[in-house]
């Protein structure tokens, strides 16, 4: 999810009573979903700290633009046509944006912000980090400005994005109807993108339309069988929005000291993915995924996915 604009204030009436209705349809038992008091509290506030602090910043955000604006390549103007090309470009940059967010660990120090809380609600989307705008604005709108979209247009296809992304963070909504769920990243989906299950580390990237996932190979189906857990590999088990927002950093930063002054190390462990280790005893996805796999017959890894074998189904069920 990206940062939350300055235009997050105006929509915020409408997010706080989507999000309290769906607290008090989960309290009463009409829906499917966990609330946990202390955890939203947290998440409403990393959500208020972040639109404050992007929109005291958002003149860095604007000067960015404008530097990329003086080198465009193309001047595509404002249309139908570039409009529908701006949401596919962003869409699609986000989705790297976000993969790299997940593999170097310096992009994971941010994003790991947003994935903290163990509970999947709409609150979720609001668990984002202090960092100020300008870590997705170079990734996503930069490109887009010097390719040659009027800025207006960049603005317009994060907007739709962002607002896209708060109805995902349910677990009220199951799995919608297959047209839909092979083109659009859903709530299905995206719990799936914020299950610590090792099977499900490191899948559905996408922001919008989930098709990016199936065509670079990081697509993996919500199991109906599986019970889905959330956060993060090793619990932050605390509800201080501070150590929220600047936990992973404070965590990479601490390796580097262990370290010593050796830069060359520090960008080994800034580069790789979270539990790289220098002396090869990685703790990475990789290795998580790996080690499920082998306790789990009837499974291989390929890749970013896990997949069944041809195990009888009564062996796979028991291996489970």
């Amino acid at each position: 999810m990206p940062d939350l604009p300055a235009l997050g204030m105006i929509a915020t009436p409408i997010v706080l009573a989507a999000i309290a209705t769906e607290w008090w349809a989960v309290r009463k038992g009409r829906i499917n979903g966990r609330y946990c008091a202390k955890d939203a509290l947290t998440s409403l506030t990393m959500g208020a700290g972040n639109i404050l602090i992007n929109s005291t910043l958002a003149f860095l955000s604007f000067w960015v633009l404008t530097l990329a604006a003086k080198v465009q390549v193309l001047d595509l103007g404002l249309s139908v046509t570039a409009a529908a090309g701006a949401f596919l470009v962003h869409d699609f940059l986000y989705y790297w944006k976000h993969r790299i967010g997940h593999r170097a660990r310096w992009f994971w120090a941010e994003h790991v912000t947003h994935h903290s809380s163990e509970h999947y609600n709409l609150t979720t989307a609001l668990r984002q980090p202090w960092t100020g705008p300008l870590t997705g604005l170079l990734l996503t709108g930069g490109p887009m400005v010097v390719l040659g979209f009027p800025v207006s247009l960049v603005l317009g296809a994060s907007t739709a994005h962002l607002a896209y992304q708060l109805w995902i963070h349910t677990e009220a909504i199951g799995k919608l109807p297959g047209p839909v769920e092979a083109v659009f990243v859903t709530p299905s989906h995206h719990r799936v993108h914020h299950a610590t299950n090792p099977e499900y580390l490191d899948t559905n990237f996408g922001g919008t339309l989930i098709v990016w996932d199936r065509l670079f190979g990081t697509f993996m189906p919500e199991e109906a069988e599986e019970a889905t857990r959330y956060g993060i590999v090793t619990p932050l088990e605390t509800h201080n929005p501070v150590i929220v927002a600047y936990h992973g950093f404070a965590g990479l930063f601490a390796d580097f000291r262990r370290d010593g002054l050796r830069p060359h190390r520090w960008a080994m462990r800034a580069l790789n993915p979270p539990g790289w280790c220098p002396d090869g005893r990685h703790q990475r996805s990789e290795e998580i995924k790996a080690g499920w796999c082998a306790g789990h017959t009837g499974y291989e890894n390929t890749g970013n996915r896990i997949i069944e074998d041809s195990a009888p189904e009564a062996f796979r069920v028991a291996a489970e």
